[in-house]
């Protein structure tokens, strides 16, 4: 998968946590990419996501910026 690709998958997959009313709890960055928690606003469920691409990590760090 080419990297654009990658990102277009990773773009898509936070889009739609977001969309379902999860919000960034926390970022944890380390070497190999960010791995960022999501935290749904009602039901109080969780999920993670992997993010390895730049532009992907640039996406989320540019929604954290606007909310």
């Amino acid at each position: 998968m080419s990297e654009y690709q990658e990102f277009l998958n990773e773009r898509d997959k936070i889009d739609f946590l977001l969309q379902k009313g999860f919000r960034i709890e926390k970022v944890t960055e380390n070497l190999s990419g960010a791995f960022v928690v999501f935290k749904h606003k009602e039901n109080k469920r969780s999920a993670t996501l992997h993010i390895k691409t730049a532009n992907a990590r640039k996406y989320f760090s540019n929604l954290l910026i606007q909310s």
